[in-house]
């Protein structure tokens, strides 16, 4: 009976988030046609058609035409690129997910990954003159160690004062702008570069596994995907693991059973700024090369969305992570072929959050049952968190 009201209610889940993204697509198609006049000069009410097939075409490399009727494979690029653009949504997702399993909104995740891109940036330069052998995994060191030291600072303050983490990242996220900026316009900045970037972290570049040259498949993939089962095994399959999602769910009953909330909260968000540092220092070692002073991205905050799209499970957040990397993998063909401002990807990321929100638009449109479970309770610790008696006891 339990296996069946399990599976009932994944399926419930899997339903919402499937219906979701094809509102979320469908939304995006009228934008596409009611715009078409400003993009293509003239209605055209087929634009929306164009843009998704050169969506998928540039995530995946199948190029479909629907008059004459054809399909062809043109290679590995798309794919390429899509796992290289997934990979630091994938981690930084974990690091969102593994908070909401302990009842944490880890907006800090953006915060995390610059300190981590800065750890790894400030080891690999140091070490440029050193074996890639010793260069690549001390790097990756650094990333993890100014990532995780980052997490914990909010999580420390969480667990012994009672500070909302929401405040405290969000603060956080600035900080590490600004500390990226002194560090690369002071002590790192490059003598050789035109403008405020870091020297080239050299030997610590991570090994291309293939791929032609604008399409390289670094070795950082391979470490995303091999951080998703051990996640999952480490929250699903060892006593740390249940007590982070025991806190998470009751930190009351939690500390009742013996458990320690603090610790564990501290924990929690300090692996959450490992993976996230983790990220940032792959993203840094694998397609940057090196580290500006202005250096512009929202992988932090993409990765709340990969987070709610995964349900905060592990395999569901590769899922997410992996059709995030796909649209902005695609983006540019779809501009480049159909005149769709790649921006259109962020409003359909931001339509796909909405209707996760929304979830009962999505079960009135699909006919979805509301079974127990099927809720998206990650969006509940989005909106509150629990008080100052969490962060009690030891």
């Amino acid at each position: 009976m339990i296996n069946k009201l399990l599976s009932r209610s994944i399926r419930g889940q899997l339903a919402i988030t499937i219906g979701a993204i094809i509102l979320a697509l469908l939304v995006g198609a009228v934008i596409m046609v009611l715009t078409s006049p400003i993009i293509t000069g003239s209605f055209d009410p087929w634009l929306w058609v164009d843009a998704y097939l050169a969506l998928v075409q540039g995530a995946t490399g199948i190029a479909i035409t629907l008059n004459p009727f054809s399909i062809e494979w043109l290679g590995l690029n798309g794919i390429i690129d899509t796992l290289v653009r997934a990979t630091p949504y994938i981690l930084a997702g974990l690091a969102v997910g593994i908070g909401f399993k302990a009842g944490l909104f880890n907006i800090g995740a953006q915060g995390q990954f610059l300190m981590g891109a800065l750890g790894a940036v400030t080891v690999a330069v140091f070490l440029a003159d050193a074996p890639s052998f010793i260069a690549v995994p001390l790097a990756l060191l650094g990333g993890v160690a100014a990532g995780a030291a980052y997490g914990f600072v909010p999580g420390w303050l969480k667990a012994n004062t009672g500070a909302h983490e929401v405040v405290v990242t969000i603060m956080l996220n600035y900080v590490a702008l600004a500390i990226v900026s002194w560090a690369v316009t002071g002590p790192l900045r490059s003598t050789t570069a035109t403008f405020a970037r870091t020297d080239d972290v050299g030997a610590a570049a991570l090994p291309i596994l293939g791929g032609p040259s604008g399409h390289e498949l670094h070795a950082g993939v391979l470490i995303a995907f091999a951080a998703v089962p051990i996640v999952w095994w480490i929250l699903y399959r060892t006593t740390i693991g249940f007590e982070v999602r025991t806190v998470g769910a009751n930190p009351d009953a939690a500390r009742y059973a013996g458990m320690r909330p603090k610790l564990l909260i501290t924990g929690t968000m300090a692996a959450a700024g490992l993976l996230a540092g983790l990220a940032g220092a792959i993203e840094i070692l694998g397609v940057q090369n090196n580290l500006p002073a202005t250096y512009a991205t929202t992988v932090g905050f993409d990765a709340i969305t990969v987070a709610l799209l995964g349900r905060a499970n592990p395999w569901g957040i590769l899922f997410g992570g992996i059709l995030l990397g796909a649209l902005r993998a695609g983006a540019p063909l779809m501009q480049i072929q159909a005149g769709v401002p790649i921006q259109m990807v962020d409003i359909l990321q931001g339509v796909i959050l909405f209707f996760l929100a929304a979830d009962l638009i999505v079960r009135w449109v699909f006919r979805i049952r509301d079974a127990k479970g099927t809720d998206v309770d990650e969006l509940k610790t989005v909106t509150s968190s629990y008080g100052g008696s969490s962060a009690s006891g030891s």
